[in-house]
C-alpha cells in the first residue's frame, strides 16, 4: 500500500510553528517587523465623522455592514456601544476601524497582512494572514475580529439590508472594517464622488436613517468631511496613543442635532 503524501500550505505551516516551538521566534520576527508602506501615491484620503448626538443605536449601519461584507453573525466590523447616560438618554459610540495614519496592528504583523493603501485604508491580506492575532491584541480600539469558524450559512442580513460584495475570509484569519474599500473603488472607476453618491460610499453611511455618519476626502478641502473639520469642533478616540484615527466624532453637546 502506497503512503499517502500530505501537503502544507504556506499558512498552514506557519500556524503549527506559532503554536509549537518557533512561536519564541515569531515573537521576534514581530518585535522587529516593520510597518508596510503604502504603495504608489492616490490623490486621496478619506476619512469619516460620526456624530454622536444624532446616533439613535439603531445598528443599521452594522446590518448593511453585515450585509455588503458577508460577515457571519457572531462578527462584527463595526460596533455599536452605549457609552453614557446623560438626561436619562444613552450616548452611543459607533465604532468601525479608525484607519489608523500610523496604525499598531500594521506594526506588529510579522508576515505583512495588514498594510496601509495609498488613500490611507487598512487592508487586510487575508492570502498573507496566519493568524497569530498579533494585530487584533494591538489595536486599541478593538476593531479586529478572529475568524474561528469557516462560515458556511446564510447571512440573515442579505437581501434586507444588501447583497454580499466581497468574498467571504476563510477560517482562521483577522478581519475588520475596510470602508467599504469596494464600494469606492468602483465608484471612482465609474465616475462617481464617494461621500456624495451612495454607491460609492460605504453601505454604513447609506444606512444610516439619521444622517449621523458623513465620509469623504480630507484630500479635498469642499468635501463635506473637510467642511466640518474645519468648521466643527470634533474629537478621535485615544489620541494620546499617536495613531492617528481618521474617523471623527461630534460629541452630543456640539451637535446640530441640538439646535433642530
Amino acid at each position: 500500500m502506497t503512503e499517502k503524501k500530505q501537503t502544507v500550505g504556506r499558512r498552514e505551516f506557519l500556524k503549527l510553528a506559532l503554536g509549537g516551538g518557533a512561536a519564541v521566534a515569531s515573537l521576534k520576527i514581530a518585535k522587529n517587523a516593520s510597518a508596510s508602506k503604502p504603495v504608489g501615491s492616490s490623490p486621496h484620503k478619506w476619512a469619516m465623522v460620526i456624530d454622536q448626538g444624532k446616533c439613535i443605536g439603531c445598528e443599521y449601519c452594522t446590518n448593511a455592514c453585515r450585509a455588503h461584507n458577508d460577515i457571519a453573525p457572531d462578527i462584527s466590523w463595526n460596533r455599536v456601544i452605549v457609552s453614557s447616560e446623560v438626561n436619562g438618554e444613552k450616548i452611543y459610540v459607533a465604532r468601525p476601524c479608525m484607519q489608523c495614519e500610523h496604525a499598531p496592528c500594521v506594526d506588529v504583523c510579522p508576515v505583512k497582512a495588514s498594510y496601509y493603501r495609498s488613500d490611507g485604508i487598512v487592508m487586510m491580506d487575508y492570502d498573507r494572514c496566519i493568524g497569530c492575532r498579533y494585530c487584533e491584541v494591538a489595536c486599541p480600539y478593538n476593531a479586529r475580529a478572529f475568524n474561528w469558524e469557516k462560515y458556511t450559512g446564510d447571512n440573515p442580513m442579505v437581501p434586507e439590508w444588501g447583497e454580499p460584495e466581497v468574498e467571504r475570509r476563510p477560517r482562521g484569519v483577522v478581519e475588520k472594517c475596510s470602508f467599504c474599500y469596494q464600494r469606492v473603488d468602483r465608484g471612482l472607476a465609474l465616475g462617481l464622488t464617494p461621500g456624495l453618491d451612495p454607491e460609492a460610499t460605504p453601505a454604513c453611511v447609506g444606512a444610516c436613517p439619521v444622517g449621523g455618519r458623513v465620509f469623504g476626502d480630507l484630500n479635498d478641502p469642499e468635501s463635506q468631511v473637510s467642511q466640518i473639520l474645519k468648521t466643527r469642533v470634533t474629537h478621535r478616540l485615544r489620541e494620546d496613543l499617536g495613531t492617528g484615527p481618521r474617523v471623527y466624532y461630534i460629541c452630543p453637546e456640539n451637535s446640530d442635532s441640538l439646535e433642530a
